[in-house]
This record gives structure tokens, sequence and C-alpha cells, in this order.
């Protein structure tokens, strides 16, 4: 096997600023809607649209997105876990969004906002936010790299990802007493197996000053790489070797060394990222063709067949989100994508007879 590269991805989740911790998510959320609002200002002022109507798209857009694409993952992907904790359902800075459920939220309220405050069709209104939509899906991926989630399935790749700030966050949550924080190092090493090529990496723990370094290294062995080595498909991300042997650092007597494997995946997040930065460039484009934004539907049927034509294709090379789909014949982001892929051949074909008929 050939690998042209193995990105190791150890980026925390966020800015610590003291009193909070600025999530890169967050801002380029925040970054999709800025950037959306901004090509929707220049769209309104080349149709003649007055601009205060904007302000209302983006109310509603913001709050459809929100809501929808995390009720979408609450209901579609993990009932099961919130239905017994409902007061994590608001927590949307720590992830789980459902594009799915954000665009059935979208279109009801474009729908709701184009006739109550536009004024004019909602395929009109579909046909130019679509574009500004696949811009920020883009970004919401690049957050959901930053996320270190909905990450691709374990195989080697020219640019296969190794995702340790996982395994940082879940061994110091489970193991507060112990250690107090835990360091990767990439090294030259590989261990080539029949399947899979594993790069090896020293994992360093820095153990707490009151722990003693017989109970650090017992901890270690009997308890920290049983767990790691346990963790679901979908979680393991760092692999400890049978032969596992310790060893302190001379520099720092607290720091607890130890060579693992890391577990290489596909990063889907960027290939997502690259895909739906293109689908925007080609939306874009055919809205200034000529004739093109004139038929009604063209474009919002492109953007439904596109992006979820590739959302089908893409699940093949992720992860699955939840355990429940380990027996499915396709999993529930293909499933959600079929009907949507749909309704996109649907518009797309109506729209031309649409144009057809008003020009008779």
């Amino acid at each position: 096997m050939n690998q042209l590269l193995t990105i190791t991805w150890d980026m925390s989740r966020g800015l610590d600023l003291g009193v909070i911790t600025l999530r890169y998510y967050s801002l380029l959320f925040a970054l999709g809607f800025i950037l959306g609002y901004m090509l929707m200002r220049q769209i309104f002022k080349k149709e003649g649209v007055a601009q205060e109507k904007l302000d209302t798209l983006l109310t509603y857009t913001v709050i459809a997105t929100i809501l929808g694409a995390r009720l979408g993952h609450v209901f579609f992907y993990q009932w099961d876990y919130y239905s017994q904790h409902p007061g994590e359902i608001l927590k949307v800075w720590e992830g789980g969004l459902a594009s799915h459920g954000a665009a059935v939220a979208i279109i009801i309220a474009v729908i709701y906002y184009s006739k109550k405050s536009l004024k004019k069709p909602a395929l009109w209104m579909f046909d130019r936010l679509v574009i500004t939509i696949a811009l920020a899906a883009a970004l919401i991926r690049v957050g959901n790299w930053f996320n270190s989630e909905i990450y691709g399935d374990i195989a080697n790749s020219n640019i296969e990802t190794v995702f340790t700030d996982p395994v940082r966050h879940r061994v110091l949550d489970v193991f507060p007493n112990t250690m107090e924080a835990i360091d990767f190092e990439a090294t030259e090493s590989k261990l080539i197996t029949d399947s899979l090529v594993f790069p090896i990496y020293k994992m360093s723990f820095t153990v707490l000053p009151t722990v003693k370094p017989e109970h650090a290294e017992s901890t270690l062995l009997n308890r920290i790489r049983p767990y790691v080595n346990s963790l679901d498909k979908d979680d393991k991300n760092i692999l400890f070797m049978e032969d596992t042997k310790l060893t302190w650092s001379e520099e720092n007597k607290q720091v607890l060394t130890v060579e693992v494997l890391g577990v290489p995946r596909h990063p889907t997040q960027l290939y997502e990222a690259f895909a739906y930065l293109l689908i925007f460039l080609v939306l874009y484009r055919l809205y200034l063709l000529p004739g093109i934004a004139g038929r009604q539907g063209f474009i919002f049927g492109s953007f439904l067949v596109l992006l979820f034509g590739f959302r089908f294709f893409i699940e093949y090379y992720k992860e699955i989100q939840v355990s429940r789909e380990a027996g499915m014949a396709l999993n529930m982001g293909q499933y959600l994508s079929i009907p949507l892929v749909l309704i996109g051949l649907y518009f797309i074909i109506t729209s031309k007879k649409k144009l057809d008929d008003q020009a008779k």
C-alpha cells in the first residue's frame, strides 16, 4: 500500500479565551451565514428586491437551519439517547446537526416567507437561496473537521487521517484523577498488516503530581489500555499494542510515554467540504447564465440532485453515526438522500415545461 500522506489531526476544538472557549465550529457556522447574507444582498440588488426583505429572510433561515438540523439529528439518528437526555438537545455547540433536517426546515420556512413577506413564488426564492446554502454547507463541514466528527471509515488512502483529539477527550473524561494532559507525536514507523498500514505514535501522558508512578503505570496498562481498545469501531482512533512498553521521560518525571497505533480514516469532512464548494460554484454559474434563472425550480432541483446525490455516494466512505445503522443495507443518510434527489429531478424536468408553458 502506498500512502501519499498521513494527516495527524490533533487540533483543539476552539480558541481558549479564558472565560469562554470560542469554538471553530461555531465560527465557521456563523461565517457561512455572513457570506450567504452578503451574496444574497447582491442577488436581491440585481433583482430589484428591497434590502429590508433580506433581513427577514436571514432570520427565517437561521432559525430554520439550526432548529431543523438539530431536530433532524435528534429524531433521525439518536432519538434513543436524547429521549433519555432531553436537556442535551439544546447543546448545538457540541455538534450533532443533520443536513436533511435542515433541508426540510428551510423548505418550510422559505415557503412561508415567500408568501408572507416576499410576495413571489417559493421556487424563485429557492433557486437563489440554495446557492448560499451550498457555500454554508462547505464551511460547516470544515467545522466538523475541527470538531473531529463525522469522519470516514477506517482505511488507508492518499490523505488518510488519524483523529487523535477524540481519544484525548475520552481518556481525560474517564480517568480525571490520574492524568491531566495527553499529547501525541507522529513517528516514522509503521505497522504493516494484511489489511491496513498503521502509523505509530508516541502517546505521552502527563500524570498528576499526587499520583504515584506505580499507580500511573497500573492505570495505563490495566484500565486505560483495555478501555481504548474496547471502544466501538466508530470511536476507535488509537490502538494500544499487545507488547506495550512504558517509558518515563528523563526531562519531566511526570510524563509517561507509550507507543500506540494510529487508526487511519478517510477525511470525509474535507471530501464533502470540497464537493459542496464545487456545487456552490456550479449553481452560481447556472444563475448567471442567460435564461437559466427564468426556469423556476431548475437551480433548486440541481442543488438537490448534486448535493444529496453526493451525500448518498460519500456515505459509503463514512463511519456510521449511530450503532443501529450497522445492520442496515443503506445508512440513514442514504435513505434520507434518495427522496431529495428524486424531488430534485422532478423540479429540473418540470422547470423546462413551465418555461415552455409561459412562452405559449
